[in-house]
């Protein structure tokens, strides 16, 4: 919380506390049938001894239970001498009053000693309920700080988080590319250039288009179909990945680099380059949903992978219910060497 809430927040305690103590003195005069006038008012409440039976013990306790009590014991859960200072300082708060009124001052209390220790406990009473209101501010304060924290914690993990999903690529697929389109130089120059570019979009891609929350859908495909081409490089099966978008992007808008974490794993993990269909995805377009499927076969002979989730389905899921909440789907399947991942998007909230 600000300063500035905190800081109103007291002085609304205190108006609230000043307009009880202006209606009890309103009413008092009237029980004896007396008129008061403003001027009135002001003079008995500031210029005779109720300024010292409520106001200084009232300020007194509270921001000692405030200042003191709340952060050394309450905090700590030191109870029992958050217990004795209480007592300690409700007693002081009833007992400085009455003693300062004991001397010989204009507004002296001439008073009996039952009497006295009868209006030093009254005034202690009056000390322990600022004390407690004082409690319950500071652990409202304390409590909506601390919620506060936690969700710019939590906003800047997940900003992190999104941040290492963006800028993630495979270093394994570029030094892999670069290898290729070097070999490809010597054999043909114009394709090697081709894939060069493509090379340089995908690089472009990730290091600018991704900073933006939402880009155009028809970027996004231009990216995968870039990565799809020259992850094609490695293998002579032009059948061995499947590739298909079904409908038109026209303007529909998404979060970047949703789609690519699964297609890099597939790439990844497929031992079947030789085989048709090793690879399959598509990409269905509809007017306020866009709905994505990946599958890749795997060799079961091979020992167990794990990671094949890649930055891992966790993060990824903690991606799409912060960018998607309740306007996706998620279903991944892992069984008889393949693996497959399907997620649907619900695209006209954005």
């Amino acid at each position: 919380m600000r300063k500035t809430a905190i800081i109103l927040l007291h002085i609304s305690y205190w108006c609230m506390y000043l307009l009880l103590i202006c209606l009890f003195f309103l009413i008092l005069p009237r029980a004896n049938k007396q008129a008061l006038s403003f001027s009135g008012l002001l003079s008995m409440m500031f210029l005779s001894p109720f300024v010292l039976m409520t106001i200084v013990p009232g300020v007194t306790a509270f921001y000692s239970y405030y200042f003191l009590l709340f952060n050394r014991f309450l905090l700590r859960k030191r109870f029992v001498p958050l217990a004795a200072g209480a007592i300690m300082f409700s007693l002081l708060s009833g007992a400085i009053p009455i003693i300062v009124m004991s001397l010989p001052v204009p507004w002296h209390f001439a008073g009996s000693i039952r009497e006295k220790i009868i209006m030093a406990v009254i005034v202690a009473i009056l000390g322990t309920i600022h004390g407690v209101i004082a409690i319950v501010m500071k652990g409202f304060i304390s409590w909506y700080g601390d919620i506060k924290l936690k969700e710019d914690l939590q906003k800047k993990n997940y900003e992190t988080e999104l941040a290492l999903v963006k800028s993630q690529i495979n270093p394994h697929f570029l030094f892999n590319t670069i290898n290729n389109i070097d070999v490809l130089i010597g054999l043909d120059a114009d394709k090697a250039s081709l894939y060069l570019n493509k090379l340089s979009d995908i690089m472009r891609f990730m290091l600018y288009e991704t900073k933006s929350d939402l880009i155009p859908l028809s970027k996004e495909l231009s990216y995968i179909d870039k990565y799809i081409e020259l992850q094609k490089i490695r293998s002579s099966n032009a059948h061995y990945v499947t590739y298909e978008v079904a409908g038109e992007a026209g303007n529909t808008m998404i979060s970047p680099m949703l789609f690519i974490s699964y297609i890099e794993n597939a790439f990844k993990h497929s031992e079947h380059r030789k085989s048709e269909n090793a690879i399959d995805i598509h990409i269905w377009i509809e007017k306020e949903n866009v709905r994505f499927t990946c599958t890749n076969k795997y060799s079961r002979q091979l020992p167990d992978r794990g990671e094949h989730n890649g930055l891992g389905n966790e993060l990824l899921r903690k991606r799409l219910t912060l960018l998607y909440p309740d306007r996706h789907t998620l279903h991944i399947e892992n069984s008889g060497g393949t693996y497959s991942v399907t997620l649907s998007l619900q695209t006209n909230g954005n």
